[in-house]
């Protein structure tokens, strides 16, 4: 469903785009996503969408205005708060009270997921290309555990490139649904993909402390899709209140 956003969107982005491109539901959560041309990019768009501008070159102020269109317009379709997520010292986004999200862009797609504080507690979301097949295996030792090595060489080599593109997107949600949450930073190699269904969900594992609440050996739930070469995949973690 295509959102009326002629007052806020910047020519360097198509229509806002309210749906939910994952295999499995979550009703609580709005997910809005646009294409984005970092060529048409103006000056003034920024200004003109009320956002502040960022420095860069065009490719970087085009996904950073398009991300942050998203997520003003998810919060408007979650509980029709007014609002953009500003920019922590840490680069990470900070959501207005009540709410959290994530946002992600990558070669032209842009989106951000948003959701309540009282049903969820994390909330990580990242795009990528499907990494080309020689590119993926070079970056394979530096993304794969040894345990996710073996679990890939038991693969058909033709699902390799696949495979390693998940394991790096999943791993970019783990770290955007748990940062807010441990404020503690942490890489390819502190966390494993246990399990891949056949339905799209994933299974992940901490295999460092990070929290007193998110020891070694927690385990999350994540879902994923490919469309056009791209590669979506969510971690989203219920609040307490939502688990019960």
């Amino acid at each position: 469903m295509a959102l009326m956003n002629s007052d806020f969107l910047a020519p360097c982005c198509t229509p806002l785009v309210l749906h939910w491109p994952l295999p499995h539901p979550q009703p609580s959560l709005r997910l809005v996503s646009t294409r984005f041309d970092p060529a048409l990019l103006h000056a003034e768009d920024f200004h003109r969408c009320a956002l502040e501008p960022v420095r860069g070159v065009a490719k970087r102020q085009a996904e950073y205005l398009a991300g942050r269109l998203c997520a003003r317009h998810a919060l408007a379709q979650l509980s029709g708060i007014q609002a953009t997520p500003t920019r922590g010292a840490d680069g990470a986004p900070q959501w207005p009270h009540g709410t959290l999200g994530s946002i992600t862009h990558s070669h032209g797609w842009a989106a951000a997921v948003v959701g309540e504080t009282s049903q969820w507690l994390g909330l990580g979301l990242d795009v990528e290309q499907i990494i080309p097949t020689e590119r993926a295996e070079r970056l394979a030792g530096e993304i794969l555990t040894p345990a996710e090595r073996v679990r890939l060489d038991a693969l058909a080599p033709e699902q390799h490139a696949e495979r390693i593109s998940l394991t790096f997107s999943l791993k970019e949600s783990l770290f955007k649904a748990l940062y807010p949450l441990v404020l503690r930073r942490f890489y390819f190699q502190d966390a494993e993909l246990l399990s891949v269904d056949a339905d799209n969900k994933a299974r992940m594992r901490l295999l460092i402390d990070l929290h007193p609440d998110w020891p070694a050996g927690s385990e999350l739930e994540g879902q994923f899709t490919t469309f056009d070469g791209y590669l979506l995949s969510l971690i989203s973690i219920a609040a307490a209140t939502a688990r019960r």
